[in-house]
């Protein structure tokens, strides 16, 4: 008898069910639990890809100390707005929020997205905040802050609003720490640092209703086939007589959340000038401000939303200071 073959299923069932994302945000499910005072997380639009050359540092690579050329991906990351300070208590069935304090001065372009309150008396909340966190009710803190995309080249006036998780090593240090950045403008170089690895949020390019061979990978069936050549080649056995959710179909591809660990920030910059390549970037333009560089492809489109947020498991051994670049690529992307 001759060897059974083994071949790995085309596909990974891993993200089953591949359905559309319920809206173009990715949603943050876990934070990591560090006592670093600050912000864990910071968003932007995604503008496109450059190369550049810098020098190799990560130990026990073969190009060690030697300069290399890799891809990279430019985000824009206007200023974040703090509108809110959302307070939550621990049950059995998870963290459920008890209250929020709104900042006075919200930007007016914020009503495109809320109703704002006409009248509010922001002090009887913060009162009522600090009691709870006195009694012991308060087992974490969050902000809402919302993006500022007039600022960037994304064309549109209504900002996309994210909530995001204050570290620090107790509740009062962390509410101090809150209600100073209440109304105020949060930059990225606030929050990250040159080197630094964060993990990646994002929804990714939208593809549509796809057939089995592309959405799953499986083999083009023989010339001769009867039914048809892009398909499966059995739904599945007489017993048990259903089709099983594993078998290969026809559905939604793309426009999934998707998370990427460990991105090492390349650059963080003011000037957009300096990196922006001739003409601009495809679909997207010129990088009008802030920006974050980082190592290898984010998931999705060009003007997509990305969050960047401090790595869940950083990798043992991982370089932490700012790298070596030496050079940028600003060619036209145009072709020219």
């Amino acid at each position: 008898m001759g060897r059974r073959k083994h071949r790995p299923k085309r596909g990974s069932l891993a993200y089953m069910p591949r359905v559309r994302a319920p809206r173009p945000i990715a949603q943050v499910r876990a934070w990591p639990a560090e006592a670093r005072l600050g912000l864990q997380a910071i968003a932007g639009y995604k503008a496109g890809m450059i190369n550049l050359f810098m020098i190799d540092d990560r130990k026990g690579s073969p190009t060690a100390g030697q300069e290399i050329n890799i891809p990279a991906t430019v985000i824009e990351t206007p200023p974040l707005v703090v509108c809110a300070i959302r307070l939550y208590n621990s049950s059995a069935m998870g963290l459920n929020a008890v209250t929020e304090v709104w900042a006075s001065e919200l930007p007016k372009e914020l009503s495109r997205a809320l109703n704002l309150p006409k009248k509010y008396e922001a002090q009887k909340v913060i009162e009522r905040a600090e009691a709870l966190i006195k009694d012991g009710k308060v087992a974490d803190i969050r902000v809402i802050a919302c993006t500022q995309p007039w600022a960037s080249n994304v064309p549109k006036r209504k900002p996309d609003l994210l909530e995001i998780r204050v570290g620090g090593s107790s509740v009062e240090e962390r509410w101090n720490y809150s209600k100073s950045l209440l109304g105020k403008q949060v930059r990225v170089a606030d929050v990250f640092k040159e080197g630094e690895f964060v993990d990646v949020l994002a929804i990714t390019k939208g593809k549509g209703f796809q057939g089995p061979v592309k959405r799953w990978g499986i083999k083009i069936l023989p010339r001769k086939s009867d039914e048809g050549r892009r398909q499966v080649g059995t739904l599945g056995p007489w017993s048990p007589a259903r089709v099983m959710w594993t078998v290969p179909a026809p559905g939604q591809m793309g426009y999934h959340q998707r998370t990427e660990f460990n991105k090492r920030i390349l650059k963080i910059g003011s000037d957009g000038k300096k990196i922006t390549p001739s003409g601009g970037f495809l679909r997207y333009g010129p990088i009008k401000g802030e920006f974050v560089m980082l190592a290898g492809s984010v998931p999705g489109p060009t003007k997509r939303l990305v969050q960047l947020r401090r790595p869940l498991r950083l990798p043992p051994g991982a370089p932490t200071s700012p790298p070596s670049i030496t050079y940028i690529s600003t060619g036209s992307h145009q072709g020219a």
